[in-house]
């Protein structure tokens, strides 16, 4: 029986999904017309769309399982055109209707699927404007002889335990090492570090 996928997502382990869960919740309630319901979480940037809650909803859609998707604003699904106008021809080829809360966006209609895409345009616009600012910011500390970047050296990062079951998990499903470093906000070297260690 195909179910109806929640997305939510975070940009930083240190936000929270509260603020999306009410609206997403009571739309469950009273839309999902007595099918099943699934929620799918991640804490990272929507910059990239390989990230492990998405994968896994993304693979169930691949298998026909999903029904609808269901995302409190279209933003929390990713921030670069080509990504969404990819993802919304997938779904409209695999029949998986799209609903956006926010965003009032429903891709069982003609001016749905239209402000979907002018959105995703919209939502590339804005990450490469905030990008330009912080390049410009960079390029001005940089000209008044700042220098960042690194951790001192000694200095241990903590790495918690959510993390590591993280890595493990990923790793059992095959998921690069710059996948899982991206995930949970660690560097490469120690992602290798917590494989090689014993559990």
């Amino acid at each position: 029986m195909q179910h109806v996928a929640i997305y939510l997502r975070v940009s930083s382990r240190k936000q929270d999904t509260r603020s999306q869960e009410p609206d997403l919740k009571l739309w469950a309630e009273h839309s999902a017309n007595g099918q099943p319901v699934k929620f799918y979480r991640d804490s990272m940037t929507g910059k990239t769309m390989d990230r492990p809650g998405w994968n896994r909803l993304e693979a169930d859609i691949d298998a026909g399982k999903v029904a609808s998707l269901v995302v409190w604003r279209m933003d929390r699904l990713g921030r670069t055109a080509s990504g969404l106008t990819a993802l919304f021809e997938k779904l409209q080829a695999r029949r998986v209707n799209f609903v956006s809360l926010k965003d009032g966006i429903d891709l069982a209609t003609a001016a749905g699927r239209l402000i979907a895409n002018v959105l995703a345009s919209v939502a590339e616009y804005e990450n490469e404007v905030r990008s330009e600012r912080v390049r410009a910011g960079q390029d001005a500390a940089r000209a008044a002889g700042k220098r960042w970047g690194g951790s001192k050296p000694g200095r241990r990062l903590k790495v918690t335990d959510e993390a590591v079951e993280t890595i493990r998990r990923m790793d059992a499903e095959g998921a690069s090492k710059a996948a899982m470093a991206r995930a949970t906000g660690l560097s490469r070297p120690t992602v290798y570090a917590i494989l090689a260690s014993p559990r």
